[in-house]
């Protein structure tokens, strides 16, 4: 019998944005920092990321239950914009680019 502990996996929410904060785009992922460089290099030119130049780190939730981060990343993708936004607020009042936290 394989036995995992709770925080041996990390699992991270996130909600990106352009430049210009005109759109949001809400995506799940095991490593954010990869993740964050796959976006800002337009690794799937046809994506909505790359259209939009989405790239810009503006919150994040770290979850140690893949099933958590999927369901979490499906319940925010439901929501209007202006919910979006005040969850951003809720720990990035001011809206800015968090990306250097995972450079």
């Amino acid at each position: 019998m394989i036995e995992f502990q709770e925080g041996y996996f990390t699992f991270y929410t996130y909600i990106i944005t352009n430049k210009a904060k005109t759109v949001l785009y809400t995506g799940m992922t095991k490593n954010l920092k990869r993740r964050l460089t796959e976006h800002n290099d337009h690794v799937n030119l046809k994506s909505f990321t790359a259209r939009y130049n989405a790239h810009y780190l503006l919150y994040f939730e770290k979850f140690t239950w893949v099933e958590l981060a999927i369901g979490r990343e499906k319940e925010i993708k439901g929501w209007t914009r202006n919910k979006k936004i005040e969850l951003i607020k809720t720990i990035n009042p001011e809206m800015r680019f968090l990306n250097h936290l995972f450079e």
